[in-house]
């Protein structure tokens, strides 16, 4: 019996570039959670976004935000796995250094933005539409810092293997969409975000369901017995599935309703 289903966003449930969950897709986890089954987005956002997104889904959901570095459910947090401190302030002054880079550090309730340009500030406050705060100095966040990310709004293909290189043995690295690149402390990933809360709530790997489409989806989609990658995706992330679907929807009313 299946008590938990895990889904990334982005190309996954957010498809062909949408901004929002359509209506049928806020029913189908509401029949979920009335038959008992927690459904958690897992993304690389922020979770007061998350929350946002989801706001017409009426099921307390369990939101596994920022990589897995945060995990909310009911009103609480459950994982919190913050970054060095210095270590991130270090990566957040590099992305400053480098032209057409923008920063952006990930409190647990604001995101901390130092806009170089009007489009980023649009991008994050109306796109994206996170909770943000904006800075001056690097010296103003004063609580843990979950993630660092550099957005490169000419594609992050054009600066991923800069930072990669300087930076991937000392955080976690995952790219997250056509624009952003997202650091960690090395032992997060949202895998390792489900399997606490697996111990947490004594939760089976063989009772979970995991949907996803990107490279930060595959030690997710490994902690669930029943895993789908999306039709979408890249061989090398399919292989870390058991099946694949073009739609997530149609999975959930197939086998779970």
């Amino acid at each position: 019996m299946i008590k938990l289903v895990a889904s990334d966003l982005d190309g996954t449930i957010l498809l062909n570039g949408a901004r929002h969950v359509d209506d049928s897709m806020c029913e189908t986890i509401d029949m979920l959670g009335r038959k008992g089954i927690i459904f958690a987005p897992a993304s690389g956002r922020q979770c007061e976004s998350l929350v946002r997104l989801f706001s017409k889904v009426k099921s307390p959901l369990m939101y596994i935000s920022d990589n897995g570095a945060l995990v909310r459910y009911k009103g609480e947090t459950i994982v919190k796995t913050p970054m060095n401190y210095n270590l991130a302030i270090e990566i957040a002054k590099d992305i400053i250094s480098v032209p057409n880079c923008e920063v952006l550090l990930s409190g647990e309730k604001t995101a901390y933005i130092m806009p170089k340009t009007e489009e980023y500030l649009i991008r994050m406050t109306k796109v994206v539409q996170y909770k943000t705060t904006i800075i001056k100095s690097l010296d103003e966040i004063q609580e843990d810092i979950l993630k660092v990310s550099v957005c490169d709004l000419s594609g992050i293909a054009n600066s991923e293997k800069y930072f990669a290189d300087k930076w991937s043995d000392k955080a976690a690295a995952a790219v997250s969409g056509d624009q952003y690149m997202d650091f960690m402390d090395l032992c997060v990933s949202k895998g390792d975000a489900l399997k606490k809360v697996q111990k947490i709530y004594g939760i089976d790997r063989s009772e979970c369901m995991a949907f996803g489409d990107n490279y930060n989806d595959c030690e997710m989609l490994k902690q669930a017995e029943f895993s789908y990658a999306m039709a979408s995706a890249a061989d090398d992330i399919k292989k870390n599935a058991l099946y694949v679907t073009d739609s997530v929807e149609k999975i959930l009313r197939g086998e779970l309703l």
